[in-house]
């Protein structure tokens, strides 16, 4: 698990070269490392087929899903930040044992989910750039997140400034692609009207809700609530520092996931018929009509693919040695999570729809990850001053409930 770095020693003053460079690095913290979680492949996919399918109708989710997983991810921080353990380790310690096995079997589920979307997304950026089969693309994804753990435990900040720099690469790779493609103000004001497209009968296009259920769990992400909560647990920053790096960190991430529907919504969507393309291999193909728009979409899949893949390592070792106090070698977890996603890519199944339907379970365990972070952030025995306020305990409520609810609808539909 990360561990925070050392502090400098003191005596002699700061060369003039290291002045402006300690200060990007603290601006780079914990919340870049769980910001590139949100703009991983699932997300890519949600997003491509919400834009091709609906145009910007669903703009307005992304959006409040990010302003949702910043309280989420808020509240992680802050309850490691204050007491000194994740939230695996709080769990293990304060509920019975049948409730944290049950939650380390969903937390170990939703890893996996996690996994193959990183996974097969970075192969299907690297069969697209490169003509890599997808095999093998899928085998060195998952490499890159076993040997970046060589950053750790004293290279922590050097890689959250590493994944700040992604994160900007990301945004600047989209908003070419927006300006290539098209996009325009009124697009973006048109999404951000709430609404669910309607079916031929006159409801809710069931279509439309298991895509507002993906970008929801692609963005608040399960995973890596348990791991923001390891990351600032041992960091010896005060919890509103935390809360002023979740903001910038996701907005920043709350942009690409906004630009890369909109993207798609230009690009794709065709009014009244079926879309031009709903895949990520589809949209490459009708990109390839604009400019250089294909090449900077598949190369900013692989960045996000091969960022997020390091992130899902850190987060699966987070949850099995908050849960169980017991860690099994990297390379061997990574072997066995790698599994769904080569069958995935064996089997006659459509990358794409598994990609988002990997993040419709990210949201149906986002309960089991929100009930726990809520009550214990809510206990002031626990967390003293920190302790959440009656109208903070209360929103979070609301998320929980609403995403719950979305999450029910989807298993009695």
């Amino acid at each position: 698990m990360l561990q925070a770095s050392p502090a400098p020693a003191p005596g002699g003053p700061p060369r003039p070269s290291t002045r402006r460079g300690p200060r990007l690095l603290r601006l780079a913290g914990p919340g870049a490392i769980v910001a590139v979680a949100y703009v991983d492949p699932g997300n890519v996919a949600t997003n491509v087929e919400a834009g091709a399918r609906f145009g910007p109708a669903l703009l307005w989710v992304v959006g409040l899903a990010a302003l949702a997983g910043m309280l989420v991810q808020h509240l992680a921080a802050k309850l490691g930040a204050a007491t000194g353990r994740s939230l695996p380790e709080l769990c293990r310690e304060r509920y019975p044992q049948p409730v944290v096995r049950l939650l380390w079997a969903q937390a170990e589920v939703v890893a996996m989910a996690t996994d193959l979307a990183e996974i097969v997304g970075g192969a299907i950026a690297l069969h697209l750039l490169l003509g890599v089969p997808l095999l093998a693309g899928a085998l060195v994804t998952a490499a890159v997140g076993v040997l970046v753990l060589g950053l750790r435990p004293d290279g922590r900040r050097h890689l959250a400034t590493a994944f700040a720099i992604m994160l900007l690469a990301l945004v600047a790779a989209f908003a070419v692609q927006a300006a290539q493609v098209g996009v325009t103000a009124a697009d973006v004001a048109t999404g951000l009207v709430p609404g669910l497209a309607a079916d031929g009968a006159g409801g809710v296009d069931p279509r439309a809700v298991l895509l507002a259920t993906g970008i929801v769990g692609a963005t608040v992400m399960p995973h890596v609530v348990y791991l923001h909560s390891a990351l600032t647990r041992d960091a010896a920053v005060r919890p509103r520092r935390h809360r002023r790096d979740v903001v910038v960190s996701l907005s920043v991430a709350a942009v690409v996931n906004m630009a890369v529907l909109l993207v798609a919504a230009a690009a794709l969507h065709v009014p009244g018929t079926e879309p031009l393309a709903d895949t990520i291999e589809g949209a490459y193909a009708v990109l390839g009509r604009h400019g250089g728009a294909a090449t900077l979409f598949a190369g900013a899949l692989l960045v996000a693919a091969l960022a997020s893949a390091c992130t899902g390592v850190h987060a699966g070792d987070a949850i099995m040695t908050g849960f169980l106090r017991r860690r099994i070698p990297i390379v061997l977890r990574r072997a066995v999570t790698v599994v769904p996603a080569l069958v995935v890519l064996t089997f006659p199944v459509d990358p794409t729809r598994a990609l988002v339907i990997s993040q419709v379970v990210l949201a149906v365990g986002l309960p089991f990850a929100l009930v726990p972070l809520l009550h214990l952030t809510a206990d002031h025995t626990l967390m003293g001053r920190h302790v959440n306020r009656r109208s903070t305990t209360v929103a979070g409520g609301v998320v929980a409930a609403t995403v719950s609810a979305l999450a029910v609808s989807l298993l009695v539909a």
